[in-house]
């Protein structure tokens, strides 16, 4: 498995903040769940705010607004409906 450093997932972050895409994050030790929303903002730990937020699990469920710790990201990826 390739490590990615800090510094290259704050830039990807900012990408995809400015940019305002839409973002798949894939959680870690959880490989059934993924959550897809657009990125409001995150600081130096990796927290993210995530708007207009979707869980896919088996069925796709509104979460609205949340705060995820940088520890449970595994993957940040454009996510195109």
């Amino acid at each position: 498995m390739a490590y990615c450093g800090q510094g290259q997932k704050v830039q990807k972050a900012m990408v995809y903040l400015q940019n305002r895409s839409r973002i798949q994050v894939w959680l870690y030790k959880q490989v059934n769940t993924r959550i897809e929303g657009c990125i409001i903002s995150f600081d130096e730990y990796m927290k993210l705010v995530l708007d207009d937020i979707y869980s896919k699990t088996k069925s796709r469920l509104q979460l609205g607004r949340i705060m995820l710790k940088g520890h449970n990201i595994t993957l940040l990826q454009s996510f195109s409906n």
